[in-house]
């Protein structure tokens, strides 16, 4: 090596830096492994301590009862100084590596040995890196705020230790729940996906929906390919959306595991639980909750499921059991998968369909669709105006109490207003729902009294158009919106205007557009433009791979990094048929917008291409989008305080 030829003193400071690595290195691991073992021998030491007084004195004094309750509270106090202690250490540890690592690095830039640098510090950043999981978690504060909801003192204290020790252990073994921390952590640190989880309606009602597993690692030579089918083994069920039986949420829970995406099907009120934790490239069919269980809490038509960082799945509702509109929401054990009861307690909302909690303002929010016996048989515009088939309303709950406490109107520019978001911030007091019938976006916000507005800050025109001579206005039909993990971006489809749009959100209450591209629409199927409000442009055909797209953009899903969105084309298979007639003939896609998170802007990708024309069964159409690790639009996370 070149080193060796330079003077002796650069060999010496050298080696003398090493050393001391080495030596900092050694003190870190000893310190860091006494810690643990005094955190444990403490529990340990609580274990026994319990356990011969359980033995040996069922009820207990209450002196021996105020010795226990003073010496958890000893517990807990020692635990926490102890972690802060070894945080503190820790970073001490880290800041002094980094300063060694600076002064060897310089040293062994200057007689440009690259290779022993290489070398030397990617084994010392193995070793090193001291990422305390204590700020990944809640903290021991938490647990003794979430306590006082515990009205049983005795419960409260058994439940406290064993949260407590569940903490410790997380932090000494590393071991995390399901999910990411944080929004941003999933934004800057989630992996790249390789696998799309699609729900598949059959139009053909005599065969079976499935779940299809979609290739999307650009790396693998089943690239932009259905590598497998799980049926649900039954037919007539209409699957729309899914989602999973824990989630983040649930990221401070180890115990808990993202293994299962729950499948609710609006025709059948069935719901579909499929196994993707044994084998993520081939989910099976773990279990069916027959729809009559839901049926018997007077529910049915099954939308958004969300897991509770209880332990539960909520499943919003559209329909009672004879398929009136009716907005509730159904309980399911994540465990045991059965229906447990409804959510909502006392006055229930008018209309069902989407819903995003947001604890730290002790609140819900929901949307509505309509009456499903009438938009079940396909879209009439006469039931438009008819307030006892449509609905216009979103309906905010007290989380806390599960009452709905405000509904807004949002009035007929507001018909049907479908998806809704919160900012993906845990503490953001403010949101996003798309109205389908106008094509309109609205905010939601809390003001300083506490009570919730509306806004809109969106208004998609209407397009004129003819067909057979006859002039008519053809409104966009909104159907699908989703922000950005880092909420810096909102997204939005118009599947009868066949566009998909990008506005930067920085100012929520004033988003600029960024970003459109047309994917087909009713204009380039049957219709003739007339009059376009916005802009002058004449449309073309979208060709992929020698395949025309028949549809509109539908459903989408943004990679966690926000640089791909993903866009299916199929809605509700009786509107499909009707709006759609070829898409339905001819199976419907997935297709890929490249996007730039910087600038803003989309493009589409000509090599990706999901035909789902060419299934084994026949021609289907793809609704819903999942990961398996998780989304945007499937994942809640709850603020640290």
């Amino acid at each position: 090596m070149k080193f060796i030829q330079n003077p002796l003193y650069n060999h010496t400071k050298l080696f003398m830096l090493l050393s001391f690595a080495i030596a900092v290195l050694l003190a870190g691991i000893l310190l860091r492994a006494k810690n643990n073992q005094e955190i444990l021998d403490k529990i340990q030491q609580y274990d026994n301590t319990t356990e011969y007084e359980s033995t040996t004195n069922e009820t207990g004094s209450e002196p021996k009862k105020t010795r226990r309750k003073e010496y958890l509270y000893r517990l807990l106090t020692n635990t926490t100084r102890s972690l802060i202690q070894m945080e503190i250490k820790a970073r001490r540890l880290e800041e002094n590596m980094r300063r060694i690592k600076e002064k060897t690095a310089d040293l062994l830039w200057k007689n440009k040995d690259k290779a022993l640098w290489h070398i030397l510090f990617k084994n010392i950043s193995r070793h090193i890196t001291i990422r305390h999981e204590f700020h990944q978690h809640a903290s021991l504060k938490r647990i003794m705020l979430d306590s006082h909801h515990d009205q049983n003192h005795r419960n409260h204290k058994q439940s406290h230790c064993k949260l407590a020790k569940k903490l410790i252990k997380v932090i000494l073994t590393g071991k995390i729940g399901p999910g990411y921390a944080s929004p941003l952590e999933a934004f800057r640190n989630g992996p790249r996906e390789q696998l799309l989880y699609v729900v598949c309606v059959q139009p053909d009602q005599t065969k079976q929906d499935y779940l299809a597993t979609v290739d999307v690692d650009p790396k693998s030579p089943t690239y932009s390919q259905v590598i497998h089918r799980t049926y649900t083994g039954s037919v007539g069920d209409e699957l729309h959306h899914s989602g999973w039986n824990v989630c983040s949420s649930c990221h401070n829970d180890p115990n808990l595991k993202r293994n299962l995406l729950i499948l609710p099907a609006l025709a059948s009120s069935n719901v579909f639980v499929m196994d993707v934790g044994t084998d993520p490239r081939k989910p099976k069919l773990h279990k069916v909750i027959d729809g009559s269980e839901m049926r018997s809490f007077n529910c049915s038509f099954p939308h958004t499921a969300h897991c509770l960082a209880s332990g539960e799945i909520m499943i919003s509702t559209m329909g009672d059991k004879e398929e009136n509109g009716k907005g509730d929401f159904v309980l399911i054990d994540s465990k045991s998968l059965k229906v447990t009861g409804t959510w909502t307690k006392g006055k229930l909302a008018q209309f069902g369909y989407d819903f995003w909690y947001q604890p730290y303002h002790d609140v819900m929010v929901a949307s509505e669709w309509g009456t499903p016996k009438f938009f079940k048989n396909g879209f009439q515009p006469d039931d438009i105006p008819n307030s006892e088939r449509y609905g216009t309303s979103i309906n905010f709950y007290k989380w806390s109490t599960r009452e709905l406490q405000q509904v807004i109107d949002l009035g007929p520019e507001g018909c049907a207003p479908l998806e809704i978001r919160f900012l993906h911030d845990p503490k953001a007091s403010q949101g996003f729902v798309g109205c389908a019938v106008e094509a309109n976006i609205f905010r939601f916000y809390k003001t300083a009294a506490g009570t919730w507005k509306v806004d809109k800050v969106i208004d998609i025109p209407s397009k004129k158009v003819s067909k057979d001579g006859v002039e008519t206005e053809l409104n966009g039909l909104m159907s699908d919106i989703l922000l950005s993990l880092d909420d810096k971006y909102l997204y939005f489809s118009c599947w009868l205007h066949g566009d998909v749009r990008q506005y930067d959100i920085s100012d929520p209450a004033h988003p600029k557009l960024t970003g459109q591209v047309h994917l087909g629409g009713k204009i380039l199927d049957d219709l003739d433009l007339v009059e376009d409000r916005e802009t002058k442009e004449q449309r073309k055909p979208v060709i992929i791979k020698g395949k025309r797209l028949q549809g509109g953009p539908q459903m989408l899903q943004l990679s966690l990094d926000g640089k791909r969105l993903y866009v299916s084309s199929s809605l509700y298979s009786p509107w499909d048929k009707q709006f759609y007639p070829k898409m339905a003939e001819q199976g419907g896609w997935i297709v890929k917008l490249d996007v730039d998170t910087v600038n803003g802007g989309m493009k589409l990708d000509e090599n990706f291409l999901v035909d789902f024309g060419k299934e084994p069964n026949g021609p289907v159409l793809p609704h819903e989008m999942r990961y398996p690790g998780g989304d945007c639009t499937s994942d809640i996370w709850l603020a640290e305080d």
